[in-house]
């Protein structure tokens, strides 16, 4: 009868040990590709919100402590941001749509960081031609926080126009 050579133990645990890591890694690459889902989720579901003119949900993506700083406007709390916006969405002779191109998406725990660029439009109600609206394009860094009811929320933004 022939007898097989068996493993080391230190083998078995050295091979153990290589493969915890990169299950671990594989279960953190999924996970931070569930979150980058999520806050993309977050800002295109705001873009649909804003131009269905949904005031509620349009406040919802800001956390209770956000700050702002805006090129065009002075720098702003949660309540300002939400006052500016609801103001632009009241104008019954204007309508104001964005639409968000994201770039980047770095995700650390609880936190997340989108390097993004925010297109608005504006024309007068009803009018959906290009030749009869105005666009610019600003480009912004956002930062999301996980709130505690596990929902991402911006904390901090930046934005300033491109030239």
């Amino acid at each position: 009868m022939m007898r097989r050579a068996a493993l080391p133990l230190a083998s078995v645990a050295l091979a153990l040990a290589m493969a915890l890591p990169l299950r671990a890694a594989a279960a953190g690459e999924t996970a931070q590709a569930a979150d980058q889902a999520a806050i993309r989720a977050r800002l295109t579901g705001w873009a649909e919100a804003f131009n269905a003119g949904d005031a509620g949900r349009v406040c919802d993506l800001f956390a209770d402590d956000l700050q702002s700083d805006v090129e065009t406007a002075a720098a702003g709390d949660k309540a300002s941001v939400c006052a500016r916006l609801k103001a632009a969405l009241a104008k019954p002779d204007r309508r104001l749509t964005y639409a968000v191109a994201i770039h980047d998406i770095l995700v650390s725990g609880d936190m997340a960081a989108v390097r993004l660029t925010w297109t608005s439009t504006l024309s007068a109600a009803g009018e959906n031609t290009p030749d009869k609206s105005e666009s610019w394009a600003e480009q912004g860094l956002d930062v999301f926080r996980r709130d505690p009811d596990g929902v991402w929320r911006i904390v901090r933004y930046m934005a300033y126009g491109t030239r």
